[in-house]
């Protein structure tokens, strides 16, 4: 019989795709008219040759193929066929990059080596000694590369070096690197792939990553890519078309024959990677997602051909449309057959100007300029100026005539819905009138708003969309996370016919200014939003709600008021709760001596410096309060919860709540809280034709109602176990339920489900009846965990409101650890290997190694150990070891992990109790409790070293003793009186202690 591994299954399946086995590569190229023509082979006919590593001419230490490499740049360069001897000038060079990624950095060195791969580099072999480009990759006749596949690859030596799974070379050059796991066992998944290569071989072997283009990672159910350096959180699925499907091998070989083609991997390399600053003034690599990929290209294939002159593209609120414009207007400009166009950004207001700026500026595009006054406007595109223009729609409102006729003028307009109001759209095409014209949404056009369609909608395009990235799709493909929103106390909310009659009286298209006379007209509205009583209550909720949901969890919050004085009430009223430090006004003003809320005004920069201390983790800064501003184009992943306490309706209502759903770790989703009754009917509020987006709110009662059964499925792998015994007798007949790791799979994943909708739901009242259960599922399913890590998806890591709950002090009797007793005592092991029941002593010893490895988890030597205990359970559990021998392996490497631990520095272990500490109370310190953090944790340290012995945590004495010295500290000498508190720092000290 023949079993199924991940070399027999999924590696085999890469490697037969890429080489075309099965001749598919002509028919899965359903987006032909992406194709640049210029390309002189039929795309078809590039394929990758199948090379076994050992036969590639190089020694383990080589990153890249020489040979290959010298052949490629005499056939791709005159200069060098001229001279020969030259290529070895090229290699020498190319060779100090990869030896420079430890001072450099592997982002900054596979930037370096970007720049030779397109071509960018020059040497100097002209006939005067002037500079000439080097090539290592013919971008212009595709078919004059050499492309290779390989697999088993090692680096840097035979013996103990690194084996990657596939490597994919173009002309000797190492592009792309694969991970592949196996298909057969749910808990392991693309995640352990990524993972290998994220944190295992890019921080060991870092130089095979510095020529590297992307990496990608399957199990053979799920196709996963990334950058170097990219965290495995935002690792992408790359699909075509509408062919959205996930989960079995025939999509897997999709993707791949749709991704890894020599030509889209080396157009990922020309045109759609860039490398940026962050905001912590680190370089990062960014490359495409697959929409925008497809976005961009459906774009440049349009201006090629000449027609349609037009396309709306609507890709949903924080799925990357930024980012899209700059990928395609970095194509457009560099296009060989667009002979040098004019690109021009338009965004509609100054605020989105500079997220889109900033986008642009982030990652160094040459040659953009900005348009800021309808003079710069005109005299840019009189001049013919040949660059990428960003300015706003309203320079074409005052523009008179027309501007330029050129037909390679290319125009991409963000936020397409909200731009063509009154002429503007007719006027930009009167000054332009023989550009293209793409329009760019991120929220669906509603049934009213035919100015849109019209504008940008071209009459061959199915439904009027050019390219669609719906809020499904960008859910599915965690590009951005789903919304849950909360009612609260019905007597906040204020009656329907107000709130009707404010929406009529208020607009968003006017200026804030103008807003504001009309809300003083809206006055009914005004004086019920703006009674003190009511701003209190407000205030009071939303930093209680704040305190027990939001912040625990390390996530900031807005707070969207219904205009500017609001906007001070609030800020005045949230001061005394929780200081001043805590929140800040952004609106807008004009700062003049008339203007009253002048001393809220920011100047630009101050306004950004305002914004990344909002980013960041450790800023005291939690709320934002605002009424208009930054409710478009501001990305902030920390914010998860919008207090929403301002009648807005239709696409408005939809960007702002957006606002709450971009992607950061340990966010599972963003939270609207609704003061105002706005969402008692969601389809009025979110008036489209997508029925779809109606489904972008989940009601958190409805996640209620789900509660009892998703507890009852987990508890149902239990049946007749006794969950009040504690112990090993009661671990042990939980573990008994999940005998193999098939059916412990099936439980991590209703596990995982039921840990979700509990950090959503916690601290509500109605997970009282389910803790107790809840509890004893956690330390269940944490004792069966694969004490490696493996599978990440389904052996997540907990929740912040899971380990508090699990660090209580009303906790399940622990078992004891004798694990060193036990290895050191040959009669206790004579004892053992006699015993009449060897399971059962299998089973204790199998649970403090586990606890054991648990420790040590970030250790590359205890995770080792621990890969190794789940193969022996996997042999046992196959009937392939007999339970004596089990239990004589066991022991054989309980021996080994006690050994290993002799040899950890306890100044490391040290640390990391003390660094847990300080991190909960520096999480902790407020106005109200100034403690100064370093000395009060060094003094627990100090004191609990004291007291405590090996084993405490296993006896009650122990805990007491513990207990006392801890309450010492908090309570006596640092008087900080908070129970809570008190209780997680006594979880700490269980588990780090």
């Amino acid at each position: 019989m023949t079993f199924f591994n991940e070399e027999n299954t999924v590696e085999q399946l890469v490697l037969d795709t890429l080489t075309d086995r099965d001749n598919q590569w002509c028919i899965a190229e359903p987006q032909a008219d992406y194709l640049d023509s210029h390309l002189t082979l039929l795309i078809s006919n590039l394929k990758w040759r199948f090379v076994a590593a050992e036969e590639l001419p190089r020694q383990h230490s080589d990153v890249l193929v020489e040979s290959m490499m010298r052949d490629a740049l005499i056939r791709l360069n005159p200069e060098i066929k001229a001279q020969p001897d030259r290529a070895d000038e090229v290699l020498y060079r190319l060779r100090t990059i990869p030896l420079s990624v430890q001072s450099e950095g592997l982002v900054r060195a596979n930037e370096l080596f970007a720049e030779w791969l397109r071509g960018e580099k020059s040497m100097p072999f002209g006939e005067r000694g002037e500079h000439t480009p080097v090539r290592l990759i013919d971008f212009e006749n595709l078919s004059n590369n050499d492309y290779v596949v390989t697999n088993q690859w090692v680096y840097p030596v035979k013996e103990g070096g690194r084996r990657f799974d596939i490597v994919m070379l173009v002309n000797g050059i190492p592009l792309v690197v694969g991970e592949a796991k196996t298909p057969v066992r749910p808990a392991v998944t693309w995640v352990d792939g990524a993972s290998d290569i994220h944190n295992g071989y890019e921080q060991s072997v870092p130089q095979m990553f510095v020529p590297n283009v992307l990496s990608f990672a399957t199990e053979g159910k799920c196709y996963r890519y990334g950058s170097v350096r990219m965290p495995i959180d935002i690792w992408g699925p790359w699909h075509e078309g509408n062919n959205k499907a996930e989960g079995t091998l025939a999509d897997v070989q999709r993707s791949i024959r749709s991704m890894l083609r020599p030509h889209v991997v080396l157009d990922i390399l020309q045109n759609f990677t860039l490398f940026a600053t962050d905001k912590k003034h680190r370089r990062i690599k960014i490359i495409c997602r697959y929409q925008q990929y497809e976005g961009a290209n459906l774009m440049v294939a349009r201006v090629v051909k000449g027609y349609p002159k037009k396309g709306l593209i609507w890709h949903f609120q924080g799925s990357g449309k930024s980012l899209l414009m700059v990928f395609a207007a970095q194509k457009l400009r560099m296009h060989r057959k667009l002979g040098n166009p004019t690109v021009m950004i338009v965004v509609d207001r100054i605020d989105l100007d500079t997220q889109i700026t900033a986008t642009f500026n982030a990652a160094d595009i040459p040659n953009m300029i900005g348009a800021a006054t309808r003079q710069e406007l005109q005299s840019l595109l009189a001049a013919d100026t040949r660059k990428i223009i960003i300015t706003t729609i309203h320079k074409f409102g005052e523009a008179d005539g027309r501007l330029n006729e050129r037909s390679n003028i290319i125009v991409m307009v963000d936020e397409a819905h909200r731009t063509q109001e009154g002429d503007l759209g007719r006027k930009m095409r009167d000054a332009l009138p023989n550009a293209f014209l793409f329009g760019l949404t991120g929220t669906p056009i509603n049934k009213r708003d035919h100015n849109t369609f019209w504008a940008f909608g071209a009459d061959e395009d199915e439904q009027g969309y050019m390219s669609r990235y719906s809020f499904q799709d960008s859910i599915r493909d965690k590009a951005t996370l789903p919304l849950h929103f909360e009612a609260v106390d019905v007597k906040l909310h204020i009656n329907k016919d107000a709130i009707d009659e404010a929406y009529s009286q208020m607009t968003d298209e006017l200026s804030e200014l103008d807003r504001d006379d009309l809300a003083k007209r809206a006055a009914k509205m005004a004086v019920l939003i703006k009674a003190p009583a009511r701003v209190n209550a407000i205030c009071q909720h939303i930093v209680k709600h704040f305190q027990e949901k939001v912040e625990p969890n390390g996530f900031k919050a807005q707070v969207v008021t219904f205009d500017r004085e609001c906007c001070v009430l609030y800020k005045k009223a949230m001061d005394e709760l929780v200081g001043p430090e805590a929140s800040a006004i952004v609106m807008h003003t004009q700062g003049g001596k008339s203007d009253e809320y002048a001393e809220w005004k920011l100047a630009k920069d101050e306004e950004e410096k305002l914004l990344d201390r909002f980013r960041d983790p450790n800023d005291p800064l939690k709320f934002l309060i605002v009424t208009s501003k930054l409710l478009t184009g501001f990305d902030a992943p920390i914010l998860q919860v919008m207090y929403l306490d301002k009648p807005m309706k239709d696409h408005n209502l939809l960007q702002a709540i957006c606002r709450t759903n971009r992607v950061y770790p340990g966010k599972t989703h963003g939270l609207i809280v609704d003061y105002l009754g706005i969402f008692d009917d969601v389809a009025t509020a979110l008036d489209f034709d997508e029925k779809a987006v109606q489904k972008v709110i989940t009601n958190l009662d409805d996640l209620k109602k789900e509660l009892p059964g998703v507890v009852a499925r987990c508890l149902a792998f239990f049946p007749g176990v006794d969950r009040t015994v504690g112990g090993y007798e009661g671990l042990i007949a939980a573990q008994d339920c999940l005998p193999d790791n098939e059916t412990r799979d099936k439980f991590a994943a209703e596990y995982s489900v039921l840990a979700r909708l509990w950090e959503a739901l916690s601290p509500d009242p109605c997970l009282g009846p389910y803790e107790k259960d809840y509890k004893w599922l956690t330390q269940v399913y944490e004792s069966v965990k694969p004490p490696s890590g493996n599978g990440k998806l389904l052996w997540h890591a907990l929740g912040a409101k899971t380990i508090e709950l699990v660090h209580e002090n009303v906790h399940l009797e622990t078992v004891r650890d004798d694990l060193d007793t036990l290895v050191m005592d040959a009669e206790v092991l004579e004892g053992l290997l006699d015993a009449k029941d060897p399971d059962k002593k299998s089973k204790e010893i199998e649970i403090k190694l586990i606890a054991r490895l648990r420790k040590h988890k970030d250790n590359p030597k205890f995770v080792a150990l621990g890969e190794r205990l789940e193969k022996l359970k996997e042999r046992h559990e196959q009937g392939l070891l007999h339970s004596l021998d089990f239990l004589k392996e066991l022991l054989t490497l309980a021996k080994e992990v006690v050994q290993a631990e002799k040899q950890v520095d306890p100044v490391d272990e040290q640390a990391k109790a003390k660094a847990a500490l300080t991190e909960l109370f520096a999480e902790v310190k407020n106005g109200k409790t100034p403690m100064v953090v370093e000395r009060i944790v060094t003094d627990i340290d100090e004191i609990v070293r004291l007291v405590r012995f090996p084993g405490w945590q296993n006896t009650k004495a122990g805990e007491r003793e513990v207990q006392k010295a801890l309450r010492k500290v908090i309570y006596v000498k640092y008087q900080v009186k908070d129970q809570d508190l008190f209780d997680k720092a006594f979880g700490y000290i269980r588990q780090y202690y």
